[in-house]
């Protein structure tokens, strides 16, 4: 929280000398700030910050340099989203001053392309956790003993689940997530198209997959996928809305793919005969889009293959919005139960609104980084006593 103070106390000065320059008063453009932070997991700290008047005389350009630097030293992060976003908001407002709109204009253009080059600096996963995927065969062959005492959440029936493999996976590859889905009430489906090699033109089946589900079950389809199956799940809930209920993504690179360092587009380079780059411009900026549905985000540290980083969506767009770190390899979350969990808690708390409670759920957070990151003994009294 205290990252994220220092961030937004920066951006929402800029917020407000940006409205002021179309001809707001002070207290008009504090109105239309906090409008524009609509959604926002932090909107009362956010009203908090952009009470104080102290830095409102700065020069735009002096605040804007300002927060590109508190930007710099953060490093790269996707919820720089969440700032261009608001900025675009404002500059939409139409101006009472003739030729204000420039200025606005021209700081969200600035932000953005200075945003841009800090998001390019993601580096690819070091050799250690590229050695480290080799415990994913580990992962695969335990998990046939492990599979029967993964606890089993009573979830709401037979809501339908689409479920995309990994690149160079297919079905085989969704075999556990989509057992233990069934298991708990689920009603899953395959995605039938043989091997994931991540070409658009899988798309169009996809669609026709998601219209056959969503008229046998008369309702709004469920998506999850896995590293590269998660790429086509975005992209479709980006395009049907309407027809999709919410969006899981097990180690998907959601954004910034066309400047992704990895081993992985490497390989993938090499197998397709071209550059990233090169590739379906289209289909990449669907990608760096964010759908209007829930979204789930699951990802692993010590991923070998993709930058965790990639794999992360803005949480602080919306609260509907979450990322969820679990311990892992990148090849072995189709047969990880924090996984399992994960996916199946997130598809019916977003679908009931209600999260999961008892005693074996706090049992559960013990095979999570957000436990062992809490400080102190009071950890473990926690799981038993409020």
């Amino acid at each position: 929280m205290e990252n994220n103070k220092i961030l937004y106390t920066s951006f929402t000065n800029i917020a407000l000398k940006v409205a002021m320059s179309k001809g707001m008063t002070l207290l008009k453009a504090k109105e239309i700030v906090v409008q524009k932070f609509e959604r926002h997991p932090f909107e009362k700290m956010i009203i908090s910050l952009i009470d104080d008047k102290k830095i409102i005389k700065k020069d735009v350009n002096i605040l804007l340099n300002e927060c590109i630097s508190v930007c710099e030293d953060f490093g790269p992060d996707r919820d720089y989203v969440t700032l261009l976003i608001v900025l675009k908001r404002i500059d939409k407002i139409k101006a009472t001053k003739k030729g204000t709109d420039t200025v606005s204009s021209r700081i969200l253009l600035t932000f953005k392309n200075q945003i841009e080059i800090i998001n390019k600096q993601i580096e690819s996963p070091p050799l250690f956790n590229v050695l480290l995927e080799g415990r994913s065969a580990f992962e695969w062959t335990t998990m046939f003993g492990i599979y029967p005492f993964i606890p089993k959440h009573k979830a709401s029936k037979n809501k339908p689940v689409l479920l995309m493999p990994p690149y160079l996976g297919n079905d085989l590859s969704t075999t556990f997530v989509r057992k233990y889905l069934n298991s708990v009430g689920f009603k899953t489906y395959k995605w039938e198209l043989g091997v994931n090699m991540i070409n658009s033109k899988y798309l169009p089946k996809l669609i026709e997959r998601l219209d056959e589900i969503f008229e046998k079950h008369q309702e709004k389809v469920n998506l999850v996928g896995w590293s590269g199956g998660g790429i086509f799940a975005k992209i479709i809930a980006n395009r049907y809305p309407d027809k999709v209920a919410q969006l899981i993504t097990i180690g998907s690179p959601v954004w910034g793919v066309k400047n992704m360092n990895t081993p992985l587009v490497r390989m993938l380079e090499f197998l397709r005969g071209k550059k990233i780059r090169e590739r379906n411009d289209k289909f990449i900026k669907e990608l760096e889009e964010i759908p209007d549905v829930p979204i789930t985000c699951i990802y692993t540290k010590t991923d070998g293959l993709l930058p965790w980083k990639h794999c992360m969506e803005a949480e602080t767009l919306r609260n509907d919005i979450k990322n969820i770190e679990v311990f892992g390899s990148h090849c072995g979350m189709g047969a990880n139960a924090s996984v399992l969990l994960t996916v199946a808690n997130s598809l019916n708390t977003n679908i009931t609104g209600k999260k999961p409670k008892g005693i074996t759920t706090k049992i559960e957070s013990l095979f999570f980084p957000k436990f062992w990151e809490q400080k102190g003994v009071s950890k473990f009294t926690n799981l038993f006593f409020n």
